[in-house]
């Protein structure tokens, strides 16, 4: 009898070129997640403790990804993925480093902030969907969920050991320092993406045309499969997801704790996501549309459980369950949309997935910001719980409506409404 053997958690790392793009972004996403941390500290201590301008620098930061990663996709899909990941790294170091001779002279004023936080989120709106689709040229289409996978994994690596470390720096040594190492962190994908074999990335050939954003949209309408998952993550990066807006809320103005209480929140939520992340690497192939709506019943459960927790330690604890649930529920969508999803299309339609998640976020931002400042913290995450259990069951009766309407239809093949997963195009190294 042949026994089955389970694949092996970190089989991506064996391409070489994903193993420079995972080092690279250890480093420069926890100097991410340092400068998230110290930036959220700067607008309170600037702010005596407002919630909505807290709010308002979210949303800056997130608004330019509903007027703009669209183009970002198309630009995706038109260029080289490697050069325009470079270039934008380049940009969004060199905001850094001028917010952080800000702070550190000492002149830093609250627009300051929101103008830097506008000017990387419109570096974001071309990076995000061009690092997302990049993945797939690192590793090929049979790697790609195990390295999307590990990407979550490096991404919550950098997750829990950033916020941990800005914590202490920042109680240590104030915001500056912790702005500066965000700065210079940058300069790890760079050099990263530079030492690359472009002759050995799994590139699609090149479309006739030039790419159209219209086309990636009709790509996904008329695909029942990905609009239902793309909807959910719609309403929960909405309403759920804004755990940067309000856990320094509930450690500042709830527990009426200090930034290393801040830094706990984080780093346990982070690290519920970290153990999701690693939970998947075993995935291989697309997960069913019931996988990604029962993990977002359990994200809307743990969220409100997070709403209740009494005190620091038993929100931590609740928080990292809750970070497991939001990984797994977003991990899930995310490789449902990709491997479901023809490659010609995927820069683009990536792009549109990061609209709908992180689009999102200015929007619900400003309404869990008004609606902390007005009712306290803990009511952003009942809210974001209770409308998440909410898209949950509607998505659940959907499911269930398609398949009760399909039960006396041809098969798929026969009908056209959703084809199979398409094989990747891939081209010869050195083409």
């Amino acid at each position: 009898m042949r026994t089955l053997r389970t694949p092996h958690p970190l089989r991506s790392l064996s391409v070489r070129n994903f193993r420079l793009f995972a080092a690279g972004q250890v480093v420069s996403v926890a100097g991410t997640w340092m400068m998230v941390m110290a930036q959220d500290w700067l607008v309170l201590s600037l702010t005596d403790d407002s919630g909505t301008a807290l709010g308002a620098v979210t949303a800056l930061q997130f608004a330019p990804l509903l007027l703009l990663t669209l183009h970002g996709g198309r630009l995706a899909d038109r260029h080289d993925k490697r050069r325009l990941l470079m270039a934008a790294n380049v940009v969004s170091g060199t905001l850094a480093a001028l917010l952080t001779a800000l702070v550190l002279s000492g002149a830093v004023q609250l627009w300051h902030v929101y103008l830097f936080a506008l000017g990387l989120g419109t570096v974001n709106a071309v990076e995000v969907p061009t690092r997302m689709s990049f993945v797939s040229e690192l590793v090929g289409p049979e790697l790609l969920p195990n390295a999307s996978a590990l990407s979550a994994a490096y991404f919550n690596i950098a997750r829990v050991v950033g916020p941990a470390l800005a914590g202490l720096l920042i109680s240590a040594a104030g915001t500056g320092p912790v702005m500066l190492l965000n700065a210079v962190s940058y300069l790890a994908t760079v050099l990263a993406l530079r030492r690359m074999r472009p002759a050995e990335l799994h590139r699609t050939a090149r479309p006739a045309e030039r790419p159209r954003i219209v086309d990636g949209l009709r790509h996904v309408t008329g695909r029942s499969d990905l609009l239902l998952p793309m909807a959910l993550v719609g309403v929960i990066g909405l309403f759920g997801l804004n755990f940067q807006l309000t856990l320094p809320l509930l450690a500042k103005t709830v527990f009426h704790t200090d930034a290393s209480t801040f830094g706990l929140l984080t780093t346990a939520f982070a690290a519920g996501s970290l153990l999701a992340a690693l939970a998947t690497t075993a995935r291989r192939g697309r997960p069913s549309s019931r996988t990604v709506i029962n993990a977002a019943f359990a994200f809307g459960l743990l969220t409100l459980a997070s709403g209740l927790a009494p005190g620091p330690l038993t929100a931590a604890l609740l928080l990292a369950l809750t970070g497991f649930a939001a990984l797994y529920f977003a991990q899930a969508a995310n490789h449902r949309v990709q491997l479901g999803s023809d490659p010609s299309y995927r820069g683009r339609v990536m792009a549109l997935y990061t609209l709908v998640l992180q689009g999102s976020t200015p929007l619900g931002a400003l309404l869990i910001g008004r609606l902390s400042q007005e009712f306290g913290a803990r009511s952003g995450l009942y809210a974001g719980g209770t409308v998440s259990l909410v898209a949950a069951a509607v998505a659940a009766g959907a499911r269930r409506s398609r398949r009760g309407r399909r039960a006396g239809e041809p098969p798929p093949a026969i009908r056209g409404d959703e084809p199979p997963i398409p094989h990747e195009r891939q081209s010869s190294h050195g083409s």
